[in-house]
């Protein structure tokens, strides 16, 4: 659909094109019905604050905008994404360019073939099998830890790092080797102002969040008000648990809520044993799984 309007709050924006897709995987994957995604033909034509700390976007102009005190301001190349250089350290420290992608439910993702040709990896670590689910369906990727990441002036130290298999460099190149995800993105409010092609960033309360290292080998998706087990690993502590894909899960811990991110929450906790309540074939019981940590 060609030059069409976008209503936001009070704010309408003429001459935009819309794409129609099935965001129907989404919404399995984060519980929340999503109906569309707003992208750069929008974006680009407005200055985005972003405050994860009280969960709201304000959206302004184009024109002079007076940055927070104590921002640090990054000057990514922003087209169509975002792209910014930044450096990494495991076995050996490299400045490459990674996609900003505030919609990626990750914190660092970096393609196979960069970890290949670079022997970026210390080998005494053995990534695990994981499966991620997107737009584009359901990839198998590996899963470890990197040892540091700078982004700006701030370090993060051992990273979670996604490794993905992009042979046919159908989603990255030789110039940008992935994607900086929303676990390091929400750590800080920020401002997008693609005129001035800048992004400024302040800490936030998240700043200081540990991060996720429990690995269970399963995923979930939401259908008719049902939350599923799906993607079972092979030997992973899903598998061990007896947890099977089709299980319907009940309630996670005490919570009986229904709601995926919740449950995702309860299974955070590498090391430590969580009862996982579960109907197969109409019959209730539970298991306990007991995540591991991917350090």
């Amino acid at each position: 659909m060609f030059d069409k309007k976008l209503t936001v709050g009070n704010l309408v924006t003429d001459s935009l094109n819309f794409y129609v897709n099935d965001y129907a995987i989404l919404s399995s994957v984060y519980g929340d019905k999503i109906d569309g995604i707003i992208g750069y033909s929008f974006l680009s034509k407005y200055i985005f604050k972003i405050d994860f700390d009280s969960l709201n976007m304000q959206i302004f102009s184009k024109g002079k905008y007076k940055y927070e005190p104590n921002s640090t301001i990054l000057h990514p190349l922003l087209s169509r994404l975002a792209t910014l250089p930044l450096e990494i350290k495991d076995k050996e420290k490299l400045i490459e360019n990674f996609y900003v992608d505030t919609g990626a439910g990750l914190s660092l993702l970096v393609t196979e073939n960069f970890i290949k040709s670079n022997k970026f990896l210390f080998t005494r670590r053995k990534p695990v099998i994981t499966q991620a689910q997107g737009l584009g369906g359901k990839k198998t990727m590996q899963l470890t830890v990197i040892k540091r990441l700078k982004f700006g002036p701030y370090f993060f130290r051992n990273v979670p790092t996604n490794i993905y298999e992009d042979n046919d460099s159908s989603v990255f190149n030789s110039q940008t080797i992935g994607l900086i995800g929303n676990e390091i993105m929400r750590r800080f409010n920020m401002v997008i102002n693609y005129a001035k092609s800048e992004i400024s960033i302040r800490p936030n309360n998240n700043y200081t969040d540990l991060f996720d290292y429990a690995y269970t080998g399963l995923s979930m998706y939401f259908y008719n008000n049902k939350v599923y087990m799906d993607d079972i690993v092979a030997n992973s502590p899903a598998d061990k648990a007896g947890l099977k894909n089709g299980d319907i899960i009940v309630g996670v811990g005490i919570s009986f809520s229904g709601d995926i991110q919740t449950y995702e929450k309860l299974l955070q906790k590498a090391n430590e044993p969580v009862k996982v309540f579960i109907n197969r074939n109409d019959k209730i019981f539970f298991v306990t799984i007991t995540p591991v940590s991917i350090r």
